[in-house]
């Protein structure tokens, strides 16, 4: 691999991580006067506008042929509708944590879904290294799981997650579908947003939730957080490096983002890191480093 494409490799990481590892935290602040799915409505509303700017600012080709925009269509409502939906529904019911953990399979489960579908075979390495992953968000994460209640709402909650991690995984692959249509990665993140929000509108409108809007200096401030950093950003690197790596390598930041949701919550919630924690974020470190150096499937 080219130096540049892995010096590439190594920022999409580091920003994916960062972007979507604190926007847990700036979820917390939507939640309370607005509706979930009316903020998640807002927010990818939002960004498909900022991308279209600046879409037009570089004069990126925003023209998509039919078979790229079915692809669009399915990332808008698998990744942007079910997948974020289910999120903000299971968050009410179960522990964060338990959601982290579960989010943690997403990379192995690219892995089985891309080998049913595309016929993938992937190294070694990289089965072993999406294993450690979820390994190690389990023990990062292990003193919250002890401790979650294990009532019917929680197992409701579990199984949102579950759900929420399916369509994420099916997601990626109209993601990589519209890859092999020939689709801009630009093209089809901002018609997927827009889809996704059509998606996230309809639904709202259909079970009679209140178009209701907070404008106190918290919910704006993170509205436009999760839109620009959260979802334009992360998302145009994360597709991008989908794209260099593979989408098992890219959904590995769902094990990433755990630890640095951890840092945020160490720093304003005086979260407290035990033994157990550092061994499963050594764990998901030494992950990372396998996927880096298996071959792309």
């Amino acid at each position: 691999m080219p130096p540049k494409h892995r010096y590439l490799d190594l920022a999409a990481i580091a920003i994916c991580t960062l972007a979507w590892g604190t926007t847990w935290f700036a979820i917390t602040l939507q939640l309370g006067y607005v509706d979930p799915v009316v903020s998640l409505a807002y927010r990818f509303a939002l960004a498909a506008l900022v991308l279209f700017a600046w879409c037009g600012i570089r004069g990126e080709p925003l023209r998509m042929t039919v078979t790229q925009h079915r692809s669009a269509c399915g990332i808008g409502f698998f990744t942007f509708t079910i997948d974020y939906t289910f999120i903000y529904l299971a968050e009410a019911r179960i522990s964060s944590a338990i959601v982290a953990v579960t989010f943690a399979t997403l990379s192995l489960l690219n892995l089985i879904t891309f080998r049913i579908v595309f016929k993938q075979r992937a190294a070694v390495t990289a089965w072993i290294a999406a294993g450690l992953g979820a390994a190690g968000v389990a023990l990062l994460c292990w003193s919250e799981i002890v401790n979650t209640d294990l009532g019917a709402q929680a197992g409701i909650g579990f199984g949102m997650t579950c759900i929420a991690v399916l369509a994420a995984a099916i997601g990626n692959i109209s993601a990589r579908r519209g890859e092999a249509a020939g689709a801009p990665v630009a093209a089809l993140t901002v018609w997927a947003m827009v889809y996704g929000t059509m998606f996230l509108s309809l639904y709202a409108l259909l079970t009679g939730r209140a178009w209701e809007f907070e404008m106190s200096a918290r919910y704006v401030a993170s509205l436009v957080y999760l839109a620009v950093i959260g979802s334009v950003v992360a998302f145009l690197f994360y597709y991008g490096l989908a794209r260099r790596r593979g989408y098992a390598s890219a959904a590995y930041i769902t094990a990433l983002t755990p630890p640095i949701a951890m840092g945020v919550s160490t720093v304003f919630e005086g979260k407290r890191w035990g033994t157990l924690a550092f061994g499963g974020l050594s764990l998901v470190l030494f992950g990372q480093w396998l996927l880096l150096r298996s071959r792309r499937p």
